[in-house]
């Protein structure tokens, strides 16, 4: 009897060996648009292989997806605002999946595979990028001194909705409302430029955020976040600035490998964290780095005491991780927890656009605030110090020994240049800043 069963296994496994594999369907399409490229991705049922080339007279761009099966509709992609005129699709080779994407004018496409993460299925991702023009933009100097730049860098966005909160609400879109309203206000101020790493709902990559940054010279890279943690009851906002080492919590720990696996949900192609640019952050931040990290640490420091005037802090002082998006090895770089969306309370303030904006406006107090007390050599703020940087506003919850700490002078001759004989101050009140 167990020869006869020995012999009905081996036949059940030869056969299911025999049998052809199931074909790899396209359960969805999707499409991002971004400033200098256009991304679709293709959900899959499984891996699948695929090809791509180009062809001219008129541009196209074919894809060749082996043994799939389209079960997704195209045709309802929004072509709006990209160089694609219209996709076809048909069979190819009896059983491959192919798909044609005509074109307004010539791109330069990319294509590479993600393999299955997390809930996120296994995907085809093609990047159309947009011919490069062929003038450069340069920081521009009025007079000699120029402004000290901010790089504002929303978390997240397209393929990676970021933290998941109560109804749905997307970390992606919180951050960006509120790096929008952060670029805003400190655009305001004079002797000051923001600029957006992304500005829409497209994916960026964590090199190329970093790189942004160095690219425009900023003085400080401030990533936004919202994020999520195992615990419901987890609340507070927090500011974090680069670790080689170990970090200095579980949280830190925690929110670190979650911002840093962002790659593998947006889809950033050849992605790998162990490459050049990591070697480069690890020597670089280890040996010649001192002064950027302790930069980041001083602005952190500058922005958290701003925020807790209008939220609680999750850490009541500047936490340290080995967070991906910090690593420049020439740019001081802080990550801002503008609080945990899975706690019920802080996703319905962070839902708030009254909310959204007076966290900006702390952001930029904290921001402005650090420059101004230090600014770098050759800016209009370093060359109107004695005028503009100066003066202080009162806003609400701050104590005359906490200015006098921001600016690193005494209560004493804070009281004096002011003429003030008691502790009691008013919020839009404005102060004369004595000298250190």
């Amino acid at each position: 009897m167990s020869r006869m069963w020995r012999s009905l296994v081996a036949l059940i496994i030869g056969l299911t060996i025999a049998l052809p594999l199931t074909a790899a369907e396209v359960e969805g399409v999707r499409l991002w648009r971004a400033p200098d490229h256009t991304r679709l991705v293709f959900d899959l049922s499984g891996p699948a292989e695929h090809k791509l080339f180009t062809l001219s007279g008129p541009h196209r761009v074919v894809v060749d997806i082996a043994d799939t099966q389209l079960k997704a509709q195209l045709d309802t992609l929004d072509l709006k605002d990209t160089p694609i005129a219209q996709v076809r699709h048909a069979r190819h080779n009896k059983k491959d999946l192919r798909v044609v994407f005509d074109l307004k004018q010539q791109a330069n496409p990319r294509s590479f595979a993600l393999r299955r993460h997390e809930q996120m299925p296994d995907r085809l991702v093609i990047d159309l990028y947009d011919e490069v023009k062929s003038e450069e933009k340069t920081l521009q100097q009025v007079g000699g001194e120029r402004d000290i730049v901010i790089a504002i860098d929303a978390g997240h966005g397209g393929e990676d909705p970021g933290a998941l909160g109560p109804g749905r609400l997307r970390e992606k879109d919180v951050v960006l409302a509120i790096a929008k309203q952060l670029n805003k206000q400190i655009n305001q101020r004079p002797g000051f430029s923001a600029k957006l790493v992304r500005s829409g709902d497209y994916y960026v990559a964590h090199r190329d955020r970093v790189n942004f940054g160095r690219k425009i010279r900023a003085d400080l890279f401030v990533s936004i976040h919202a994020d999520a943690f195992t615990r419901k009851d987890a609340r507070g906002a927090g500011v974090y600035a680069v670790s080689t080492r170990g970090a200095t919590s579980e949280t830190a720990r925690f929110l670190a490998q979650r911002e840093n696996e962002s790659d593998l949900i947006g889809g950033a192609g050849s992605l790998n964290l162990g490459d050049k640019d990591d070697t480069l952050a690890g020597v670089l931040l280890d040996l010649s780095m001192t002064a950027t990290m302790n930069a980041s640490l001083d602005i952190g420091a500058s922005v958290l005491s701003q925020l807790g005037t209008v939220t609680h802090l999750h850490k009541k002082r500047v936490e340290q991780a080995n967070f991906a998006v910090l690593r420049s090895p020439d740019v001081p770089s802080i990550l801002v927890e503008t609080g945990f969306i899975t706690n019920p309370y802080e996703s319905k303030r962070l839902r708030d656009p009254k909310f959204q904006r007076r966290l900006a406006q702390k952001l930029s107090e904290g921001i402005v605030a650090h420059f101004e007390s230090r600014p770098p050599a050759g800016t209009w703020v370093a060359a109107n110090r004695g005028a503009e940087a100066r003066r202080h506003v009162i806003a609400r919850g701050e104590t005359l020994s906490g200015i006098a700490a921001r600016y690193r002078i005494s209560v004493a001759s804070l009281k004096k240049a002011n003429g003030i004989n008691s502790s009691v101050i008013r919020v839009g009140q404005t102060l004369s800043i004595p000298s250190g």
